[in-house]
């Protein structure tokens, strides 16, 4: 089971950074093939209908190329202003141009970590909604880490024990019917 592992998150220091490094590595150590991908190589400018009649630019047909390798998506994205973030919704834009259209028939895990009280889940609500447009099972339970900028110590690590447990179990549990998911569509 091949699995892209991302975040659109661009900051250096970003908590969704250090989140899709532990549920890709989670993800590894439960037997996926993980291509855990930094959202730097994607840039590409915003979407323009002109632009696309000029051809789609490398950073998207390098995206649709990751995606198209992948068996499911691991995506911990931050949720700005109550919704999708604005980059990822750019690339999405960019990479449904493609065909044949590389998120169809995918599976995702999403996940959320923020500074606020709820982790980010309206965010995560709203991403739901061009993925599944696209064709993507979007797995029915989401993982939120709220009060991001304390839940990890300085190397990394989880501060709480119990985020890492509800972390490892729903990507155990996501593997589980992505990989069915996966053989179904064989």
């Amino acid at each position: 089971m091949k699995i892209l592992a991302f975040t659109p998150s661009l900051r250096a220091a970003s908590t969704n950074k250090r989140l899709a490094a532990w549920a890709a590595e989670i993800a590894d150590q439960n037997g996926a093939e993980v291509d855990l991908a930094d959202f730097h190589d994607f840039d590409m400018p915003a979407y323009d209908g002109d632009l696309q009649e000029k051809g789609l630019p490398p950073g998207a047909l390098k995206f649709a190329d990751r995606i198209h390798k992948a068996d499911g998506l691991l995506i911990a994205t931050p949720e700005y202003n109550y919704s999708i973030a604005g980059n990822f919704k750019n690339a999405i834009d960019w990479v449904s141009r493609v065909t044949p259209q590389p998120f169809r028939g995918k599976s995702a895990l999403l996940l959320s970590a923020s500074i606020g009280a709820i982790g980010g889940i309206r965010g995560l609500w709203q991403t739901r909604i061009p993925l599944e447009g696209l064709g993507v099972f979007v797995y029915p339970d989401m993982y939120t880490l709220p009060h991001a900028h304390s839940a990890f110590d300085p190397f990394g690590k989880f501060e709480d024990e119990k985020n890492q447990l509800r972390l490892e179990k729903i990507v155990k549990e996501y593997l589980k019917v992505a990989s069915a998911l996966n053989i179904a569509q064989k």
